[in-house]
C-alpha cells in the first residue's frame, strides 16, 4: 500500500480526553476515532490489526474443534425472561422496542441465544461435545466509559459456548479453551498470568481471568510467588490473622467526641486499629430486607464482590445507605455505627471477628464507641464469612507465604456455567437409553478489542506503537527520504515490489512530505520493519531499522529484502 494514496491522519498533539498510552496513540496514530462517549469506530491501521487478532482467535479456536456462527446483536426480552436475568441483569443492558412494543436488548453477551440454538437442535448424546463461538459486536451501557478501548459501550468480543454430557466432558472443554487462550495471547505478544476470578454475571462455579499485565489494568491481582496461586482480588479467599487468647472483659460504652473514622478513634483511644471493627452500611432492593450492615477489623478493607456474593445480589442491587434513612429503621448511627443494638437489617460479618477479644466499634449513640466487643456474647452475625479484601504481604491462601500484587488488563475469561441455564431453559439431550439428560456448559470470552490496546500498553514508547509482528497492520514500511530523486525512487519500488511479491505486507512512504515527518510517522505507526531508502541509494544501500531498538544498520537491498522476509515469516504466526 502506498502512503499517498492511503487514507490516514495522524495528530501531532495530544488528543485531551486521552490518558493512557493505548488511547492516546491509536487516536495519535490514526486507527481509531471517537463517535462519542464510549463508542469508538476503526479506520483503516486499526482495523488490520484487529482483523489480524480476530483471525489469531479463529486459528486456535478451530484447532480446538470450536465452530464458528455468527448470532445477531438483537435479541428478545423473552429468552432473557427464562433464564431469570432480563430483571437482574442492570442498567448496562441497552433495552429497546420494536414498534409492536416488543421488548429487545442489544446483546451484552449470548448465553441464552445459544442455549436456545442448541436446545432446539441437540438432540441426542451423539451430537456432543459441542463448541460454537462467534466474534461479534457487544453492547453494555458503562456508567463511566474511560480509556478508550478497555471500558467502551460498543466493543467485539469473541464469545464461544460449549455443551457437554456431563462435568467430566466440561473439565476437558474447558482445559482446551484454556490451553487455546494461552496461545492466542501468547501469539498477541503479550505478558500475561491467567488467574482464578469471580463468575460476576455470567454465574457458574468456576472461571479464570487471562489478564496482560499493566499498570493502567483495573485487575488486581495477588499472586505468590512460592505456589501457583494467583487470584483477582475480588477472587482471592484472606487467610484469618489468629487473634491472641483474650479473657473477654465487661462491656463498656465511652464518650469518644468527633471520631467518626477508625483512624480518630484509634487515635482517641490509643489502639491498634486491629482492635476496632469497621461498619459498611448499604441498602439493597428487590428483597425481603431493606439494609445491609458489613462489619470487618478496622485495618481491613471490605471486598464487595464476596459481600455481594454471600447475599446472592446483582451489582446494581446494592449501594451505600443513607444514614439518615436508615437510622429511622435500623439504629445506625452515621459514623458511631456498631453490631451491637443495630436491629431490622442483616448483618454480615467477617470471619475474622469471631474469634476476635475487646474488640472497639460504634456504639449506634452520636459521639458514643464501645469496648471489649465480642462476638457470641454481645452480637452475632446472619451471615459470617471471609469479607476482606488481600492486600500485599497477607500469607497466601495455599501456602502462607507472602502474596504480591499487580495490575492487569482482562482480555479473556473462561466459565464453567455448569447446568445454570441449561437447567432454566430446558435444554436437555438424550444419552445412550434415551433418558433426558440436562447439558453441562462453559462459556468463554476474549475481548478482541480490548486485547489489540493492551498489545499496544505493552508494546510503545515516547515515540510510538512497537507493533508485535504477529498483529501489526503491516510488517515492513518503506520511508522513500527524496522521491524526486529517480534513483531513490526506482529503488524503493524495486523493493516493495519484491517484498510484495514474497507475501511480505509494506507500506511504500511515497508522499512528498519532509523525511522528519515521514520517520516520526513510521515510529507512531509502530511497523515493525522500517527500510529507509535515501542517498546512499545509487550503491543500493538502504538503511535497515527493527522499530523495537534505537539503531539502525546500513545494509544490501537486497539482503534488506530476504532479512525482512525471514523476519516476517518467523514471526508472523506468533
Amino acid at each position: 500500500m502506498r502512503l499517498s494514496k492511503m487514507h490516514m491522519k495522524t495528530l501531532r498533539e495530544v488528543p485531551a480526553e486521552a490518558e493512557i498510552p493505548s488511547h492516546i496513540l491509536l487516536l495519535r496514530a490514526g486507527m481509531i476515532r471517537k463517535l462519542v462517549s464510549g463508542v469508538y469506530g476503526f479506520m483503516p491501521m486499526g482495523y488490520r490489526s484487529l482483523r489480524k487478532i480476530e483471525q489469531i482467535v479463529r486459528e486456535e479456536m478451530d484447532a480446538k474443534g470450536g465452530q464458528e456462527i455468527l448470532m445477531s446483536a438483537i435479541q428478545p426480552a423473552e429468552l432473557w425472561q427464562e433464564s431469570g436475568r432480563w430483571s437482574v441483569f442492570g442498567p448496562e443492558m441497552f433495552r429497546l422496542q420494536d414498534r409492536n412494543a416488543r421488548d429487545f436488548c442489544l446483546g451484552p453477551t449470548h448465553e441464552e441465544i445459544f442455549t436456545d440454538i442448541v436446545r432446539n437442535e441437540v438432540d441426542s448424546y451423539r451430537q456432543l461435545p459441542l463448541n460454537l463461538y462467534q466474534i461479534q459486536t457487544k453492547y453494555r451501557d458503562e456508567k463511566r466509559p474511560r480509556f478508550g478501548l478497555m471500558r467502551s459501550r460498543e466493543f467485539i468480543m469473541k464469545d464461544a459456548y460449549s455443551f457437554d454430557r456431563d462435568w467430566e466432558g466440561l473439565d476437558k472443554s474447558y482445559q482446551d479453551m484454556y490451553d487455546a487462550y494461552t496461545k492466542i495471547f501468547e501469539r498477541c505478544g503479550l505478558t500475561f498470568r491467567a488467574v482464578e476470578a469471580d463468575t460476576g454475571a455470567m454465574g457458574g462455579n468456576n472461571s479464570h481471568e487471562f489478564c496482560a499485565l499493566s499498570e493502567v489494568g483495573e485487575s488486581e491481582i495477588a499472586y505468590c510467588s512460592q505456589c501457583d496461586m494467583a487470584a483477582t482480588t475480588e477472587r482471592a479467599a484472606c487467610v484469618d490473622e489468629k487473634a491472641p487468647a483474650e479473657a473477654e472483659l465487661p462491656l463498656e460504652t465511652v464518650y469518644t467526641p468527633g471520631t467518626k473514622t477508625i483512624e480518630d478513634v484509634a487515635n482517641f483511644l490509643k489502639l491498634d486499629k486491629k482492635k476496632t471493627i469497621k461498619a459498611l452500611l448499604f441498602a439493597v432492593s428487590d428483597q425481603d430486607y431493606d439494609y445491609v450492615a458489613a462489619f470487618v477489623r478496622g485495618d481491613r478493607e471490605l471486598n464487595m464482590t464476596k459481600l455481594i456474593n454471600a447475599l446472592g445480589l446483582a451489582e446494581h442491587q446494592i449501594e451505600f445507605a443513607d444514614e439518615t434513612a436508615m437510622h429511622e429503621q435500623t439504629g445506625c448511627v452515621g459514623g458511631f455505627t456498631g453490631p451491637v443494638g443495630l436491629h431490622d437489617c442483616k448483618m454480615v460479618v467477617d470471619s475474622e471477628l469471631v474469634e476476635a477479644k475487646n474488640m472497639c466499634a460504634g456504639a449506634c449513640k452520636e459521639d458514643h464507641h464501645m469496648i471489649n466487643v465480642n462476638y457470641g456474647r454481645d452480637y452475632k452475625g446472619d451471615l459470617v464469612l471471609d469479607l476482606k479484601l488481600i492486600k500485599e504481604g497477607d500469607p497466601c491462601p495455599v501456602c502462607g507465604a507472602p502474596v504480591k500484587m499487580a495490575r492487569g488488563i482482562e482480555v479473556g475469561q473462561v466459565f464453567k456455567l455448569g447446568t445454570k441455564y441449561s437447567q432454566a431453559m430446558g435444554a436437555y439431550y438424550k444419552d445412550e437409553n434415551m433418558q433426558d439428560q440436562v447439558l453441562v456448559m462453559g462459556c468463554y470470552g476474549v475481548g478482541v478489542s480490548r486485547t489489540l490496546a493492551a498489545v499496544v500498553e505493552q508494546h510503545h514508547d515516547d515515540k510510538g506503537i512497537i507493533w508485535p509482528i504477529s498483529v501489526a497492520p503491516y510488517h515492513v514500511i518503506i520511508t522513500l527520504v527524496n522521491g524526486n530523486d529517480e534513483g531513490q525512487k526506482d529503488l524503493a519500488e524495486e523493493i516493495y515490489g519484491e517484498l510484495q511479491a514474497a507475501g511480505v505486507e509494506v507500506l511504500l512512504d511515497d508522499r512528498k512530505e519532509r523525511p522528519g515527518v515521514k520517520f516520526n510517522d513510521a515510529d507512531l505507526l509502530g511497523i515493525p520493519i522500517r527500510i529507509t531508502v535515501g542517498k546512499k541509494a545509487g550503491d543500493r544501500v538502504v538503511e535497515f531499522k527493527l522499530r523495537s531498538e534505537s539503531q539502525s544498520v546500513d545494509m544490501n537491498a537486497t539482503t534488506a529484502v530476504e532479512e525482512a522476509v525471514v523476519m516476517v515469516n518467523t514471526h508472523r504466526h506468533g
